[in-house]
């Protein structure tokens, strides 16, 4: 790593979305560290692909939803990049059923994956976003965490716990020059959507198709360069499906 450049650190990005943001940031000029829980060849190519673009790259195993896990991440991530600079907290899971015959075991790995994992990255981060006075972090929301989907009532639970999350952070941490946003991505042509009736989705839908993960991705480019003056907003991505 050279000393002016900038550091992200993008979770669960050996795949979809959050591997589009790792090599739009990569096209940014940012050296990247990626996690990823278990796919171990993916991440690997990932790896591959943004070193490829010119930048530092490594990828780090570990379960977001442990809170010990995620600091020794963060302390390994600067150790070895010395610096960061963006966090996108992006790794998810799905559990979907109706609620009245939804397990808890189902509700707290999502609420776990996907909401408290952002406590447990952002934590330790920001520490360190403190002490250089910037820092830019990204959450990953949910249309569903603004609108709500039945049978994804834990999904929809976390992602709007993210939104809330986002705000409070922002107001908090804007004196630090360091600001938090949150991306609420429509339905994205990613795995988790392979098995939807994409054509009957996408007739709800002003834009008459599903996203790219790259159109995520460009939302987050967006957000960590030239977004400045941007802190506490969710910024919809569905292609008119909601507008707020």
């Amino acid at each position: 790593m050279t000393e002016n450049k900038k550091t992200a650190l993008v979770t669960g990005a050996s795949r979809g979305i959050g591997k589009a943001c790792a090599i739009e940031l990569a096209k940014a000029g940012y050296d990247v560290a990626i996690s990823y829980a278990g796919n171990e060849e993916a991440a690997n190519k990932t790896v591959a692909e943004l070193k490829d673009l010119g930048v530092q790259a490594k990828a780090y195993k570990f379960d977001v939803s442990d809170k010990e896990a995620c600091a020794k991440a963060v302390e390994e991530v600067l150790s070895d990049f010395g610096k960061l600079d963006v966090l996108v907290n992006n790794a998810g899971i799905t559990r979907d059923g109706l609620f009245m015959r939804m397990s808890a075991e189902n509700w707290e790995a999502v609420i776990n994956t996907n909401l408290n994992s952002a406590f447990y990255m952002t934590s330790p981060v920001i520490k360190t976003m403190m002490k250089q006075r910037y820092g830019c972090i990204i959450n990953m929301s949910s249309i569903v965490g603004v609108m709500g989907n039945a049978g994804q009532a834990n999904y929809s639970a976390a992602k709007a716990g993210l939104i809330g999350f986002t705000k409070s952070l922002a107001k908090e941490l804007g004196s630090r020059n360091i600001r938090v946003n949150a991306i609420a991505p429509g339905f994205i042509q990613t795995d988790m959507t392979k098995d939807l009736d994409t054509e009957k989705i996408a007739e709800h839908i002003p834009m008459k198709r599903l996203g790219q993960p790259e159109d995520i991705a460009k939302a987050v480019r967006f957000l960590a360069e030239d977004g400045l003056y941007i802190t506490g907003q969710v910024i919809h991505v569905n292609g008119g499906m909601i507008m707020c």
